[in-house]
């Protein structure tokens, strides 16, 4: 498994998306759909990414890893065992829901999964905001009264957010993003969501969403004050490093490359801007490929650019 692996996108629809996807990435998009989500690589019963050109194209993920689970993931990965990383893209033309992800303690105890990940900005309108964490000195007792009268924006850590800028939210921040934002999300291998709060708004189908309060309240943790975002900087940093995952922020100017040895582990490849060049395929921006594990990949940057690569999958 010496090539790398792009996939096709599964395109979502949601109550809060647009169409930046076509507008910023030159993609086609179904007409007149809300397009809130693009899933780009995924292994779930439910959504499957298919690889996009190559001798693999048209091989689901999962078929893929069972078949070549050594040489895509590393010698000791188990056959049985699903991609651990789930990668989207996220227009957020409306708010989203106030929601949180359960804990891995609590996941299993309330049906769902455990979910940290982070946001990257791409591409935001002028003071477009993100939501995560609470207040200083906001209680449980506090935020329930809140609830019942309607102002839970009031116990909300809310900041702005620029073009660069990433953060890490782990499994139990109550959580939202703003209007305006165009993000490359990065998480666990996870669909558990649960909504505490919607701002009165109403569904595709013209009805108020569902909410899982008694969930939500159960999950949140209630000592976790205003955290910070990760700036952004024409530099090469580490953005995120949790248990799940590590993401390293590559900044690269025209010509520049940039090696990724073989038998090291797996790894993605996010192109933020510009473009990169790898052997005979080029990714451009919005683009999003899996390196395996048995390939040795040497990248060229065709102009400026940053690419997230995100490493240490557990």
């Amino acid at each position: 498994m010496r090539e790398i692996l792009c996939f096709q996108p599964l395109y979502q629809e949601r109550v809060w998306g647009g169409q930046a996807l076509a507008a910023v990435f030159e993609r086609k998009l179904p007409a007149e759909k809300s397009i809130g989500e693009s899933w780009e690589i995924v292994d779930r019963s439910e959504a499957q990414s298919v690889v996009r050109g190559g001798v693999h194209a048209g091989v689901k993920l999962r078929n893929l890893i069972k078949k070549h689970a050594a040489a895509i993931m590393g010698p000791e990965w188990p056959v049985e065992k699903s991609f651990p990383i789930l990668v989207k893209w996220l227009d957020c033309r409306e708010r989203l829901s106030l929601q949180v992800h359960p804990p891995a303690a609590l996941a299993k105890q309330l049906n769902g999964e455990a979910k940290t990940e982070n946001w990257y900005i791409a591409d935001t309108a002028p003071g477009a905001q993100l939501i995560v964490g609470l207040k200083k000195g906001v209680t449980r007792a506090a935020f329930e009264k809140a609830i019942i009268e309607q102002r839970v924006e009031d116990c909300v850590h809310t900041f702005k957010v620029a073009e660069g800028d990433s953060i890490l939210v782990h499994s139990g921040q109550v959580h939202a993003i703003d209007a305006g934002n165009l993000i490359l999300e990065i998480q666990q291998n996870s669909d558990t969501t649960f909504r505490v709060y919607d701002w009165a708004r109403e569904g595709l189908d013209g009805k108020p969403r569902q909410l899982h309060v008694h969930e939500s309240l159960q999950c949140i943790q209630w000592d976790d004050f205003e955290p910070t975002p990760v700036r952004g900087a024409p530099t090469s940093a580490v953005i995120a490093e949790c248990d799940e995952f590590r993401i390293r922020r590559l900044v690269l100017g025209p010509g520049e490359k940039v090696n990724f040895a073989g038998k090291e582990q797996p790894r993605i490849l996010s192109v933020v801007s510009g473009s990169l060049k790898i052997g005979q395929v080029t990714l451009g921006r919005g683009d999003n490929a899996l390196l395996p594990y048995a390939g040795e990949f040497n990248a060229v940057a065709d102009e400026f650019g940053i690419i997230l690569v995100t490493e240490n999958f557990a």
